[in-house]
């Protein structure tokens, strides 16, 4: 058992950012980082099955916005390297919640770099910068609702909701120090903002080549490719309505149920095999038992 334990472990650690070295999660001892093991967010981060789902969710979300996607179409080789860039945001969100805060900071330093090398002229003629503030906090609040549903769905539905609003209040640091605008700090405001935004967002052939990329993304072994599709499907259903509609990707609530209670089967596999996520190793760092 415990050689399809670390077979496991090791195909699922190279999806996440933990591939990418450069982060020691473990060190220095007793750092707290942003946030501390008392946190939503590391109660809310820490499970890989529910966030692989709501980061695929958050990338079509995202690439409903045309200057969101202008960017990441113009500057990015996710075309070539899907899982590279998997990877990269992977490590940015893990890095910015579990590891120490010198690290969290300096991943944060490195994407604002790199934001202000993102800019240009989307297919309809407006400019477009990584930088902007009301772009930065789109990018925000698609990736972390996505999150949170997620985690709502697959991990722990009971969830208070006074839970919920903390959890955007303290991820909103994170937006904020990128520097966004306006951050929604509670689900109130979280859904609001969606509301509001509906009017901008467009699918249009470039969104339809973003789903079509991840459909077709290759598995880490075939042993591994029936689970990769499910969490795909997984992560389109988590969508709002309105965002399946407009990607013609309408799951239908027995499929629903279906996909839910596939996942709902793997993902305490997948939590029993992996030992050495970015969560273990900074509860290793705090000196605190490692959670099941």
């Amino acid at each position: 058992m415990e050689v399809l334990r670390r077979r496991i472990e090791s195909q699922v650690l190279s999806l996440s950012g933990v591939a990418l070295g450069q982060i020691d999660y473990e060190n220095p001892k007793g750092d707290p980082g942003l946030f501390g093991p008392d946190s939503v967010c590391w109660k809310v981060h820490g499970d890989f099955s529910s966030m692989l789902i709501g980061g695929i969710s958050a990338l079509l979300l995202q690439a409903l916005h045309p200057l969101a996607l202008a960017g990441v179409w113009d500057h990015s080789n996710f075309r070539e390297d899907l899982l590279g860039r998997l990877r990269r945001t992977g490590q940015f969100v893990s890095g910015t919640t579990f590891a120490s805060r010198a690290d969290a900071d300096w991943l944060i330093d490195k994407v604002k770099t790199i934001h202000l090398r993102v800019t240009g002229t989307a297919p309809d003629g407006r400019p477009y910068a990584a930088s902007d503030p009301d772009l930065l906090t789109w990018v925000h609040v698609a990736e972390v609702y996505s999150f949170l549903q997620a985690h709502l769905r697959y991990r722990n539905p009971h969830l208070s909701g006074a839970d919920q609003d903390r959890y955007y209040d303290e991820i909103a640091l994170v937006a904020e120090r990128l520097g966004a605008s306006s951050v929604p700090r509670s689900r109130s405001e979280v859904n609001a903002y969606l509301h509001t935004m509906k009017a901008e967002l467009l699918c249009d052939e470039r969104s339809l080549e973003i789903l079509r990329i991840l459909l077709a993304a290759p598995a880490p072994s075939a042993l591994a490719a029936p689970m990769g599709k499910l969490f795909m499907q997984a992560g389109i259903d988590l969508l709002p309505d309105w965002a399946q509609s407009m990607l013609g990707q309408q799951i239908s609530p027995t499929r629903s149920r279906l996909i839910q209670a596939s996942v709902n089967k793997f993902a305490p596999l997948l939590r029993w095999a992996v030992r050495s996520g970015a969560v273990h190793r900074a509860r290793r760092r705090m000196g605190l038992p490692i959670a099941t």
